[in-house]
């Protein structure tokens, strides 16, 4: 506990006012008899919500944005910050801070596109609503019963953001879209994150999920918005050994990587038909969850690299190419695509890359696709 934090409802009985002194009564009342409680634990509850709103209130700079505020089912005022640095910070003052995947002005960017996308093509009438919600890190799409053929061109812009949106069902519950991903979106294992990579299939028709081998060095359990997907199943990376940064996992049942390379908003998904390789100098860009859709040009390929990450010895890496496109960490796995052939996937980076719009120029490492598939004996899934 961080000195200074607030307890779910710490004001004391004493100190907390009576219903009808700074609360209306009837409303204190209702209050109780909806969450089923007195009407003194009402009131400590409103106390303790407002004195860490007010907390909130006092704190300045970017770590303070209200529209990444919640209470949470204990009563803690939570704050989604984008860093430990910043998580520290709130921390300090006395609140909960969870580092987050996407900003509050991200998904109200990602939410305006979907207001746009809605103008733009009627107003999908089986679509009951959608917006931001912090507590899910998303931007929620809330379906009906019964999905149109309409509504499709709305869902397929809301699926074109990855992780950022989260389509559900009236009850709650996540829809179909959820078990088709998109190349590019985040998936999570432990404590950490990488990227979605390329689908496909193995001599014996199993599906497979084309990844870095860091990703899965520890052949860890895979998630995609909070739901197994998958599991790791072989790599040649290895840290302090010599590598080459390729592996594998194995993709659920039901589970489809499709063929679509989400770009987070920008423009359409992109389909892809191959995965011949392109010429040095040939424009490339990648998906990844965190710095999304980024493009430059391939530089030179054969390229070896000595990784150094920390609490772990370093690691030579070979046969990874090198290009100017612009990666950060937890991109790794995503996909690279020149045209709409499959280049490879996000190796890694210089850790001074300061990623700024789609050609915000960094130094970063991409293992190619058509070596993997070569060398597992592997059929890429195509457009």
């Amino acid at each position: 506990m961080v000195a200074g934090a607030v307890p779910a409802h710490g004001a004391s009985g004493e100190a907390s006012p009576t219903p009808g002194g700074q609360y209306q009564q009837d409303m204190v009342h209702a209050l109780a008899g909806s969450l089923g409680i007195s009407d003194d634990a009402a009131v400590r509850r409103l106390d303790s919500q407002a004195h860490q709103q007010a907390v909130l209130a006092a704190l300045r700079g970017p770590d303070a944005d209200p529209r990444g505020a919640w209470f949470d089912r204990a009563g803690r005022l939570t704050l989604n910050v984008p860093d430990a640095q910043a998580a520290r910070r709130v921390e300090a003052a006395g609140l909960k801070a969870r580092i987050s995947g996407h900003t509050s002005s991200e998904l109200d960017r990602v939410k305006a596109e979907l207001d746009r996308a809605a103008a733009a093509h009627g107003l999908p009438a089986g679509v009951r609503g959608w917006g931001v919600d912090p507590a899910a890190d998303k931007v929620v799409v809330q379906v009906g019963d019964k999905v149109t053929a309409a509504d499709q061109a709305f869902l397929k812009k809301a699926e074109s953001f990855g992780s950022a949106v989260a389509v559900r069902s009236g009850g709650g519950k996540a829809v179909s879209m959820a078990t088709t991903i998109y190349p590019g979106s985040r998936m999570d294992y432990g404590n950490h994150y990488c990227s979605v990579g390329f689908g496909a299939q193995d001599s014996s028709g199993r599906q497979v999920l084309v990844t870095a081998g860091h990703c899965v060095e520890t052949s860890p359990d895979l998630y995609f918005n909070g739901t197994h997907f998958a599991k790791g199943t072989t790599t040649r990376f290895h840290h302090g050994r010599d590598s080459v940064d390729m592996g594998l996992a194995s993709v659920d049942n039901g589970t489809v990587i499709t063929p679509q390379i989400g770009t987070w908003g920008n423009g359409s998904n992109v389909a892809v038909s191959g995965s011949r390789r392109a010429p040095v100098g040939s424009d490339v860009c990648k998906s990844g969850a965190t710095s999304h859709w980024t493009c430059g040009s391939i530089q030179s390929y054969n390229y070896s690299v000595t990784y150094t990450d920390p609490g772990q010895p370093a690691t030579l890496v070979t046969n990874v190419g090198l290009s100017d496109v612009c990666d950060l960490g937890g991109d790794s796995g995503g996909p690279w695509v020149s045209g709409h052939q499959g280049q490879g996937m996000t190796s890694g980076g210089q850790n001074d890359n300061q990623c700024d719009g789609v050609y915000g120029q960094g130094v970063s490492y991409f293992e190619p696709l058509d070596d993997t598939l070569q060398y597992y004996g592997l059929t890429l899934n195509t457009a």
